[in-house]
């Protein structure tokens, strides 16, 4: 049988509290319990903290791997925009520059003979008659594309005595063709030409043959011509 109090007190204790029943100063029954609260959440407190911590450290890692993909992006976007700076240019390039056109002949003043040298020689066609477009270099005899296109080249050379008067016309170092008479007295020329498609820089020029000899005077007998076709 349970007996039900009416005059209970309770008390607490630090962690403990209770209920009593006292009849003046005379303890007639108690029951005693521990407060689980504090306790629990003193066991809890550490327990969320490294929950928290992982849930942390989990979503830096996925910042992490979004920041990396990111970074890659702007890396491949930055080199398509750079490719596609570098297009623009060239389109730029090639709409200014439509008009490609030279001339020249290989002495600037006085007469003389050039060659014959051991070795094939670049020529260099220093007086400039024309040079629209300044894609000849008077100082090195090398004409370099402007633009990607159709041009034509003309060589014209002179020569006499009995030594060989001839000369190659080169793109990039690679032989195209040859200009070339072998006179055996008085005075010879021969002239010739080609049409090439060149790339942005490509080099034309020409060179001497080697134990070849050209004579040139104020009359410009030994020209270097070429002019651009039509853009591609």
């Amino acid at each position: 049988m349970v007996e039900l109090f009416t005059d209970v007190e309770e008390r607490r204790h630090g962690r403990y509290f209770g209920f009593y029943r006292m009849e003046g100063a005379e303890l007639r029954s108690a029951v005693v319990f521990v407060d689980q609260t504090e306790t629990a959440g003193q066991q809890s407190c550490p327990q969320d903290i490294h929950a928290a911590l992982r849930e942390l450290t989990a979503s830096l890692a996925v910042q992490n791997e979004r920041i990396t993909v990111l970074q890659r992006e702007n890396q491949e976007l930055a080199t398509k925009v750079e490719s596609q700076k570098t297009e623009i240019d060239q389109l730029k390039q090639q709409l200014e520059v439509k008009q490609v056109a030279f001339s020249a002949s290989l002495l600037d003043q006085g007469e003389g003979d050039t060659g014959p040298f051991d070795d094939h020689t670049t020529l260099i066609f220093k007086h400039v008659i024309t040079n629209i477009g300044n894609a000849y270099n008077k100082n090195t005899g090398i004409f370099t594309a402007p633009v990607r296109g159709a041009y034509h080249f003309d060589l014209t050379i002179v020569g006499h005595g009995n030594i060989v008067a001839g000369a190659f016309l080169l793109r990039n170092g690679e032989q195209i063709s040859i200009t070339y008479e072998n006179p055996t007295s008085g005075t010879v020329s021969a002239s010739n030409g080609v049409s090439l498609l060149l790339e942005v820089g490509d080099q034309v020029f020409a060179r001497l043959l080697a134990s070849a000899r050209i004579f040139d005077s104020q009359s410009h007998h030994n020209t270097f011509s070429g002019h651009l076709i039509f853009t591609m």
